[in-house]
């Protein structure tokens, strides 16, 4: 791992917080809190978190959302499962979760249980939906793009289409975040806790709010974005000639001056068709392909170094994988290091914020599953032999599944394969 100074922010330090969860809502949840300082212990079941396995688009699941957290695995299940839990939710300022409704009263953690045993606990609770007739449905990212109106707007008519990325579960996490310290600043004053809730149909019922009040405004309905009428003349994905896709945002009639000026179109700018945004709007019709054409007479970079020079907004069409060479992110700060749970090195994006000019960095490892479990039953007063039969019950795992109670292991001492739990809840 990087130095990471004593001066880095940790507005949060001393706080704890006992994190439930799986997959990205719940743990983006937790990483907020993490970066910003607190003390988060990820609870993972004995054969550790599904979500680390996964293939395909949820491969980058685990990394993307679960640093600075410590891991203890146990089995909730079992008496003393529960116990220990109880013990850990004592010495909690806040407890996540973000299974299925219902199941955090199964196992007997509901808030209304683990408010009488630590009244100031703030306890989030992450779901598909808020109280209300669909409360019961299970619910995943693409699941309430599809009925929050987010699918209809970003593909053609006629074909829904998730937006790239889990942007509902992200957002949820970030919610759910900032009502924890809502709930945490209130308690300053009347030292209790509460619960707080957040969800995912919700969250994209916000992002499509604009396209409601588009409507409430016109009457008209929205059109999908690919078909819709846009807001600025010019707005668009241009090819150049070396075939590179470049975009261009010319949103005022300042800068469609500018535009005319840089390619030397004179006839545009005085073109009274054309003088205001609006005119421009409705001209889109014959203007786009006229400026098509023009742009497919340079090169991508030559376009790009044009715009930038004279403050137009544009953008190379990037790939994921692109972002790790990315000049800016990689001169200000935005990638972090991270050391894996297999002990590789990689970079991932840290909080889109900086305090007192600083960015949030990643201050441990990425646990493996159990990882932390030896030194947080100590913290709770558990001695070696507890901790040992606890251990041999399988009510509890060390790292990658190690089952003795000695020194804790150094990450990649333990060996064999890491168990999974299938049939995980999907919050």
């Amino acid at each position: 791992m990087p130095d990471v100074s004593a001066a880095t922010p940790m507005p949060l330090k001393g706080i704890r917080v006992v994190e439930f969860s799986h997959m990205v809502m719940g743990p983006t949840c937790g990483m907020v809190l993490g970066d910003l300082g607190a003390d988060v212990i990820k609870v993972e079941p004995v054969g550790g978190d599904p979500t680390r396995c996964l293939l395909g688009t949820g491969a980058g699941f685990f990394r993307a959302f679960n640093r600075n957290k410590r891991s203890l695995a146990v089995d909730v299940t079992r008496p003393e499962g529960r116990e220990l839990i109880l013990r850990l939710v004592s010495t909690a300022d806040v407890l996540t979760e973000n299974f299925k409704p219902g199941r955090m009263r199964q196992f007997g953690l509901d808030y209304a249980t683990l408010s009488r045993l630590n009244p100031a606990l703030v306890y989030v609770s992450l779901k598909g939906f808020l109280p209300g007739p669909y409360a019961a449905r299970t619910a995943l990212d693409e699941v309430v793009q599809m009925m929050a109106g987010l699918a209809y707007m970003t593909g053609p008519p006629g074909q829904p289409l998730r937006a790239g990325a889990s942007v509902n579960d992200i957002m949820g996490g970030v919610f759910g975040a900032l009502a924890a310290l809502a709930a945490l600043y209130e308690r300053k004053s009347t030292g209790r806790g509460q619960e707080v809730q957040g969800a995912l149909f919700e969250n994209c019922v916000l992002l499509a709010a604009q396209h409601m009040q588009q409507f409430a405004v016109t009457g008209v309905a929205p059109d999908p974005m690919p078909a819709r009428l846009s807001a600025w003349g010019i707005y668009d994905v241009f090819t150049a000639r070396d075939g590179v896709q470049i975009f261009l945002a010319v949103v005022s009639d300042t800068q469609w001056r500018i535009f005319c000026d840089v390619f030397g179109r004179q006839d545009l700018a005085d073109d009274a068709r054309l003088a205001t945004n609006n005119d421009r709007v409705l001209a889109r019709d014959w203007l786009l392909p006229l400026l098509r054409e023009m742009m497919l007479g340079f090169d991508a970079s030559y376009l790009a170094a044009a715009f930038e020079r004279h403050g137009l907004p544009f953008a190379p069409i990037v790939t994921p994988q692109a972002l790790f060479d990315d000049p800016h992110l990689r001169a200000s700060g935005g990638l972090g290091d991270l050391v894996t749970e297999q002990g590789e090195h990689t970079q991932v994006p840290l909080l889109p914020i900086a305090m007192a000019g600083q960015r949030l960095p990643a201050r441990r490892p990425l646990p493996a599953a159990g990882e932390h479990t030896y030194e947080i039953l100590r913290d709770l007063g558990y001695l070696d032999g507890q901790i040992a039969r606890l251990l041999t019950d399988a009510v509890v795992a060390g790292p990658l599944g190690d089952g003795s109670a000695g020194e804790t292991p150094r990450r990649g001492d333990a060996t064999g394969p890491v168990l999974r739990e299938d049939g995980t809840d999907r919050g």
